[in-house]
């Protein structure tokens, strides 16, 4: 029994045959090495063999440590990592410049292990935090000018700085299930009201279709108005809501909304 149980602890051994078999193209011919829910604890040495992949899954695993080789995949576009027991990752992370996907979610990280090497993935636009240990968030994210969506839920957050809550792509923050004093969740809400931005523009400016669209959208309105007032409602991120979220079956849709913005 006891053998059994070292044998479950030292996880599935991946060899390169298996990473191999493990490769799918996507519709726009980017090759993607899946490795997810494979029962992996240690990075497995032989992927570098592949470096040449543009996306890579090691979601769901029981990965604790990433080494420094991961910077020999520079044409990586899209790394998932989320739900593993990883505590820190290398500095070299920050050469992947191609990055514009990044899940580090559900794991063990403190902010203390982050590396400030993350300041530099230029051209990342979603970045997944959500579910770890962080105390506070690093101000040098505020680099991240090409930054839409930020999960940072269900960490131990008291505030978020605003190199970060003022990015200048920024749509998406997801910052649930932080212990946030009041007045801070207040002011993270407003920090993101731009991204509602109204536009006003004349009736004579619009066409026949667009203004009925408009005039159906303030009947309802004010019948929203006339009627019971429904309770006011939080900010809501759908996409960032769990950890998840990004682990949807089907991502494809994520991937060329990306490359083709």
């Amino acid at each position: 029994m006891a053998k059994g149980k070292a044998k479950d602890q030292k996880g599935k051994k991946i060899t390169l045959k298996i990473a191999k078999n493990s490769i799918r193209i996507s519709s726009d011919g980017g090759r993607r090495l899946d490795l997810s829910k494979m029962g992996i604890t240690t990075f497995p040495k032989c992927i570098l063999k592949l470096a040449d992949i543009d996306e890579l899954d090691l979601s769901r695993n029981m990965i604790k440590k990433i080494p420094s080789s991961i910077q020999k995949f520079q044409k990586l576009r899209w790394l998932d990592l989320h739900s593993n027991k990883l505590e820190e990752l290398p500095g070299a992370i920050g050469t992947l410049q191609n990055l514009f996907y990044l899940n580090i979610c559900n794991n063990k990280l403190t902010t203390k292990n982050l590396p400030e090497e993350l300041n530099l993935l230029k051209n990342l636009r979603i970045l997944n935090l959500g579910l770890n240990c962080l105390d506070s968030i690093p101000t040098s994210l505020g680099a991240l000018k090409e930054l839409k969506e930020i999960g940072l839920f269900d960490n131990t957050l008291t505030t978020i700085p605003n190199s970060v809550k003022k990015l200048p792509k920024l749509k998406k923050l997801n910052a649930e299930r932080n212990p946030f004093p009041d007045s801070t969740k207040k002011e993270h809400a407003d920090s993101i009201k731009r991204i509602q931005t109204l536009y006003l523009v004349q009736e004579k400016d619009l066409c026949c279709s667009c203004l009925k669209v408009c005039q159906d959208e303030r009947d309802k309105l004010n019948k929203l108005k006339n009627g019971t007032p429904s309770p006011s409602k939080k900010p809501s991120f759908p996409l960032l809501l769990t950890p998840n979220s990004f682990a949807k079956d089907n991502q494809e849709e994520w991937r060329l909304r990306e490359k083709h913005p």
